[in-house]
């Protein structure tokens, strides 16, 4: 049974992006695609959804958005270097003018010194060229760190929208 907090901002969401004009492209890795089924549990979500990467595994972000191996093994798969171009590869991979990316360490293991168990990064792109990034430390078990991600997410992608003129 889909969440209703998460599905109300889903819809806020999809409302926000019908008034752009403008259609979604998520780069999905701890959530595992959680935020794309929230978005398609909306009917009408086909007018702003445009698609979706799973991209679980470091040659998985290489192979379906671009992201450079270098990239991964200079900073890994968790940091703000990955989560920007997963974002960004995202917009060049789909038809979308906006896009959101998630990468971390849902746990329970997993986790480093550097970046513990709850460590998520998170980037917001615009086909325009902007992009914004942020890390959030969250707390809980499994299915907590992931749903605080999604809720991040789309909350992220709201406030993006919100801030650019229409």
């Amino acid at each position: 049974m889909a969440d209703t907090q998460l599905v109300s901002l889903a819809q806020v969401l999809g409302t926000r992006l019908l008034a752009h004009g403008w259609t979604l492209a998520l780069a999905e890795s701890c959530t595992g695609g959680w935020v794309a089924q929230v978005a398609t549990s909306i009917p009408g979500s086909s007018r702003w959804f445009e698609r979706g990467f799973i991209t679980y595994s470091n040659a998985a972000k290489t192979d379906m958005l671009g992201v450079p191996p270098d990239t991964l093994q200079r900073f890994g798969a968790v940091s703000e270097e990955t989560a920007t171009a997963m974002a960004r590869g995202a917009l060049r991979h789909s038809q979308a003018q906006i896009s959101a990316a998630i990468t971390g360490v849902a746990g329970p293991d997993g986790g480093t010194g550097d970046k513990p168990v709850g460590t998520v990064w998170f980037s917001w792109a615009l086909s325009a060229g902007q992009t914004h990034s942020a890390i959030h430390h969250f707390h809980g078990d499994r299915e907590a760190v992931r749903r605080q991600s999604v809720e991040t997410a789309l909350q992220g992608l709201i406030e993006l929208t919100l801030s650019t003129d229409l």
